[in-house]
């Protein structure tokens, strides 16, 4: 289901249904750019510490804005055991251009290519643009609104409020008291911003919102003073729709961000009885996870371009992001670590691990959740649209099901069987003896009984069980960490170890010169130590261990394990200091003895 600003309102009260009767919402957003075109040191790298990558990241989220969302929610059918429906709409956003916002964006050549590739739609983008502004934003608009402030800034909306006047003027010049005319085209919130200005100029004129336009009626000044003040329509409560609908998309954002904040967060200890080891575990209430793959930047548009400018402190960002979702899951994450488990098959993409979790090299397959799409919703039962963000939205809802349907079945599946043989083999024995008493066969049975852990009839809350560890663990791309934890301290690396590359008779080597070097070989990160030394660093351990073994005594390119007390500038300018400063002192003391 696509969403313009036409379609939008009246979807609201329909969405604000579905978002507050979710398990959980998948997400996806396509921007107008990815990242700028930084180089040197401003170029996102391996050696980036998590609060770098994020200071780096952050200028292109300023820069480029979102031109769709795709949001993919997804409810447990009652009455049906483990079937799910998911309502996917896309929305198309433009930002706000109302008052003094005119907002900047930009375009990147790549970004636009790629989703023109996917058919993406930049007429309902640029045309019928769902508005939405944040937090900062609103305060200054309602503001201005409220205490009468406001002005026509931008130049259309300044030429066309103007046209409008004059047309109005004229046909007020005729028109007797009680005529009326239609000014057709003009919806949304530009019909409110239409009769708050007209209202302003003219003092004889009551202006109301039909489905053909805005109409313009001609009255007395008492007649006006009377509907100001006893008209359902009057001018205070029309300035919060104006507002409201100037708002635009970020309405259903704080419906989002609510229906998340009013489930119970509480976490609940539960403790499982065993004759042979007491088992306690955590079990999470019913609560509504955001859900995105590799979805980092789309974190940091959404606290952009919904809720504030990001602030300059990453811990900052980090706690809001928490407020506002306390629960998240990055697919990318959890199929990472489920991909080496199984040995699937390698995939670079969310519609290939999809496709793989759908095909017969997944065990579960016939097993696991059974997903329908709404009524409204069908275009993607037969229809595959990569990269349209509520397709892909979508496949993160379906892909976190089926994965945690496989982690849930890989837990309790061998632990079942094996105690379930055990129970089993007692019961032939019994048989076989043709034991007339049932009274030690009950006795084992009671033992055996507790050991007993069928695999649980699978729903939502048992897959939140399985996909505890990596609730909030969001994916990072080419940083120091491989991951986000956006409710604690985030982890530290497991990346393999920086390389030292010393170089002999190479003079005026560069970065991008070494980078080039081993570009076939291997693909490392560069960053200069010295004039001869640059540190080299990958992300996979594989690749390090090649680019040693080769170049392992060559005569030119001396590559090590770099250690930091041994290699570091500054601590071998330290020791230097130390050695000159012993070196004097030894000398004062010999000659000093020496003396007469």
């Amino acid at each position: 289901m696509d969403l313009g600003a036409d379609e939008f309102e009246e979807s609201l009260p329909l969405l604000q249904e579905l978002v507050q009767e979710a398990d959980f919402v998948g997400l996806d957003i396509e921007f107008t750019g990815l990242r700028s075109n930084l180089s040197g040191p401003q170029q996102i790298s391996l050696f980036d510490l998590p609060s770098e990558w994020y200071l780096k990241t952050r200028q292109s989220v300023q820069q480029f804005t979102i031109c769709q969302i795709g949001l993919s929610v997804f409810s447990a059918i009652e009455g049906e055991a483990n079937k799910y429906i998911a309502h996917s709409c896309n929305f198309f956003l433009f930002p706000t251009t109302f008052g003094i916002l005119d907002s900047e964006f930009s375009f990147q050549a790549s970004s636009v290519q790629f989703l023109n590739q996917y058919g993406f739609n930049y007429n309902k983008f640029l045309k019928n643009g769902i508005p939405y502004m944040n937090e900062e934003q609103e305060k200054k608009i309602r503001h201005d609104i409220l205490t009468g402030n406001w002005r026509v800034r931008s130049s259309p909306d300044k030429d066309q409020i103007k046209a409008v006047i004059d047309k109005v003027t004229r046909w007020l010049d005729l028109a007797k008291e009680g005529d009326w005319m239609t000014l057709p085209g003009i919806a949304g919130f530009q019909a409110f911003e239409v009769q708050l200005v007209l209202r302003q100029a003219l003092p004889d004129i009551w202006t109301v919102l039909k489905d053909e336009g805005v109409v313009v009626k001609k009255v007395s000044k008492q007649h006006r003073w009377y509907l100001q003040n006893t008209s359902c329509d009057r001018e205070s409560c029309w300035k919060e729709k104006i507002l409201l609908s100037a708002r635009g998309f970020s309405v259903f954002f704080q419906m989002l961000v609510k229906a998340q904040k009013r489930r119970n967060l509480a976490v609940l200890p539960r403790v499982v009885s065993n004759p042979w080891d007491q088992v306690i575990y955590l079990r999470w209430p019913p609560r509504m996870p955001l859900v995105g793959h590799n979805m980092m930047m789309d974190l940091l548009h959404l606290h952009e371009k919904f809720f504030r400018p990001l602030p300059e402190s990453y811990d900052q960002f980090k706690q809001n992001i928490h407020s506002l979702f306390p629960v998240l899951i990055d697919t990318k994450n959890v199929t990472k670590d489920i991909w080496k488990e199984m040995n699937f098959p390698r995939v670079s993409n969310l519609s290939e691990v999809y496709e793989v979790l759908n095909s017969d090299l997944n065990p579960t397959k016939n097993s696991g959740p059974e997903i329908v799409h709404a009524s409204r919703c069908e275009k993607y039962v037969k229809t595959k649209c990569p990269h349209e963000a509520a397709y892909d939205a979508f496949l993160c809802g379906s892909v976190l099901l089926k994965v945690a349907h496989l982690l849930l079945q890989k837990i309790h599946g061998g632990c079942y069987k094996y105690k379930r043989s055990v129970t089993h083999g007692w019961e032939a024995y019994f048989l076989n003896k043709k034991c007339a008493s049932l009274t030690l066969f009950l006795v084992v049975w009671l033992f055996m009984g507790p050991c007993i852990d069928p695999v649980p009839e699978s729903s939502f809350p048992q897959y939140l069980d399985v996909l505890a560890p990596y609730v909030n663990q969001v994916n990072l791309i080419r940083a120091g960490v491989p991951k986000i934890n956006f409710s604690g301290p985030d982890y530290p690396s497991i990346r393999p170890p920086i390389l030292i590359l010393s170089i002999k008779r190479w003079p005026g080597v560069s970065e991008q010169q070494v980078y080039h070097k081993f570009q076939n070989l291997c693909k490392f990160d560069v960053r200069r130590l010295t004039r001869s030394q640059f540190l080299l660093l990958t992300n996979k351990f594989k690749d390090a261990r090649n680019v040693l073994k080769e170049y392992r005594g060559h005569p030119t390119l001396c590559i090590s394990l770099y250690r930091y007390w041994r290699h570091s500038p500054d601590v071998n300018c330290v020791l230097q200091v130390c050695g000159i400063v012993t070196a004097w002192a030894l000398l004062a003391f010999i000659f000093g003895r020496s003396g007469p």
